[in-house]
């Protein structure tokens, strides 16, 4: 025969623990999302389509929150753009200087 005090410990136990467990839960699904999650939700939501390994170099490349290097052809749009209104020999030393500054 079971131990009538005995199952009630067991019970009342049983509840203080998951009372614990549920209140020590409770803040961590209140905490509002990291800088890196958020940076993770992003690029997961710009990955989509990619798979294997185009994937995994994209969400590296995306994750490591450094900026997008500037390619020589984003330069000649910048400087071409400010380049409107020059001719001639001033233009060709605007724009060469203009693409020798680094980005």
């Amino acid at each position: 025969m079971k131990n009538p005090a005995n199952s009630k410990q067991c019970m009342w136990l049983s509840l203080v623990v998951a009372v614990a467990m549920t209140a020590a839960w409770a803040p961590v699904q209140a905490a509002e999302p990291t800088a890196q999650q958020n940076r993770m939700t992003a690029c997961n939501q710009q990955a989509t389509g990619k798979t294997g390994d185009d994937r995994k170099a994209f969400m590296k490349s995306c994750l490591s929150n450094k900026p997008k290097p500037v390619t020589q052809q984003d330069k000649m749009k910048s400087c071409n753009a400010s380049a409107t209104g020059k001719k001639g020999d001033e233009r060709k030393a605007f724009m060469s200087d203009c693409l020798k500054k680094p980005a």
